[in-house]
């Protein structure tokens, strides 16, 4: 049986002493049930603007900054399913035919949907300094008039599936052939297509300085739903006997594409973090700016949601990797 009141009263007192501190919220799910949901205090931010202090609870929407990516990786796939968006094959200057002059390189002719899907499309893209630098590549992105002209803008470093890098440019480009596809806003679809039928019903996409949805972190959920989606991602797609996403895409997603991270030891699919670089994958992940983590584990088959308020810090991943080693397994282990 899971010591619960010893993972509440651990929890609370990392964020008490400073050690867990930032940490705003952990839902716990086990075989499809709510195990354990725990909320605190902290000061937040809605993509970047100060909200001040918030007090969190179950109905309070967060951030979940690039765990948005993964989301838009899901919603591809179902709209790949309904034939609106062109298959992973697909060379981009084909899907944007309107871009064709930016095919001088003959690398970037060579760039698929699968490549945006896997990041890695070979061209240039830096999101390691601070997501507030006009230098990041993300923050251009989103300061630029076109975001699918930016990305392909950018210069061919490497032939496009040799190397990865982590990049919002790829996932604006999945949402820009999603938009395009569904003749739907981003959330709209998302709403439509996956949240609604999850019984999400509280959400929002923020919208960058151009009016339209951020594609590769601005979706704010509440940490239960997040939860939710990590539990219809361990029952392959289904939920209450409805196929929100097919199994295959799923199984695409799952598996280790290229080696990613900072020592390339772990994993990613199709738009998804996996716990090796090999298949099988034990874990599947969701990260984001700040601490945002969805955490699924096959077996024992649990979901872990955290999110926190550690914005910009670079080691901010290190708080849901305490809060999941130092007190949520050993109080499953109980």
């Amino acid at each position: 049986m899971a010591d619960l009141e010893g993972l509440s009263r651990g929890l609370d007192r990392g964020v008490a002493s400073g050690a867990l501190a930032g940490l705003h919220a952990v839902v716990l799910l086990r075989r499809g049930e709510l195990l354990f949901e725990r909320y605190w205090a902290g000061d937040d931010e809605r993509w970047g603007r100060p909200l001040g202090r918030v007090d969190f609870a179950p109905d309070v929407l967060h951030d979940l900054r690039s765990v948005t990516k993964s989301v838009v990786g899901l919603l591809y796939g179902i709209a790949l399913e309904r034939r609106l968006v062109p298959p992973v094959e697909t060379p981009l200057l084909d899907a944007f035919p309107e871009q064709r002059d930016r095919a001088g390189d003959p690398r970037r002719r060579r760039q698929t949907v699968a490549h945006a899907l896997t990041m890695t499309l070979g061209n240039r893209w830096d999101e390691g300094s601070d997501y507030r630098d006009p230098r990041n590549a993300e923050h251009a992105m989103e300061l630029a008039r076109d975001r699918v002209r930016f990305v392909l803008a950018q210069p061919m470093e490497r032939e496009p599936g040799q190397l990865w890098h982590y990049s919002g440019g790829a996932t604006a480009l999945l949402a820009a052939l999603l938009v395009r596809g569904t003749g739907q806003p981003l959330g709209a679809f998302a709403r439509e297509a996956l949240l609604a039928p999850l019984g999400i019903t509280a959400m929002e996409w923020i919208a960058g300085p151009l009016g339209d949805e951020v594609p590769a972190s601005g979706l704010r959920l509440r940490p239960r739903d997040l939860a939710r989606l990590g539990q219809l991602l361990l029952q392959g797609g289904q939920w209450e006997g409805r196929a929100l996403v097919p199994s295959d895409w799923l199984e695409r997603s799952f598996t280790p594409r290229v080696a990613a991270g900072r020592t390339g030891q772990i994993g990613y699919g199709y738009h998804w973090w996996l716990s090796q670089p090999q298949p099988p994958a034990a874990w599947i992940g969701g990260f984001g700016n700040g601490g945002q983590t969805l955490m699924v584990h096959r077996k024992p088959e649990v979901v872990l949601a955290i999110a926190a308020g550690l914005y910009n810090d670079s080691e901010a991943q290190q708080l849901p990797l305490a809060v999941e080693l130092e007190h949520v397994f050993p109080a499953l282990r109980r």
